[in-house]
């Protein structure tokens, strides 16, 4: 799972998603980055690689764990992380195909 996360963050080409957010209200994304405040693309690109890493983390310190190398405490606030970090990625993504749905429903 974490490969196919990985994959998908590095295709997203954010100089498309910038120029077709530029018309719009008081600028756009031109007029959020010339104020010095990150755009939507690169915001959801953070958030997902931190979600990756919360991941990794969560996989090293289980294997930590069955090696013998980590407290079980320590175990499970990893995979704790992890699923609640999973919930909210899964948040994000039903909330983006119903926007989605809701977008291909609009009569033009």
């Amino acid at each position: 799972m974490i490969p196919a996360i990985s994959s998908a963050l590095s295709r997203i080409d954010t100089s498309r998603i910038d120029s077709g957010m530029s018309t719009g209200f008081a600028g756009g994304a031109n007029a959020a980055s010339k104020a010095g405040q990150p755009d939507f693309a690169s915001v959801m690109a953070q958030v997902t690689s931190e979600a990756v890493g919360t991941m990794k983390t969560a996989e090293t310190v289980s294997v930590q764990g069955i090696n013998g190398q980590a407290s079980t405490q320590a175990v499970v606030e990893a995979v704790m992380n992890a699923e609640r970090t999973l919930n909210t990625a899964v948040a994000i993504r039903d909330k983006v195909v119903a926007a989605y749905q809701e977008l291909s429903r609009m009569a033009i």
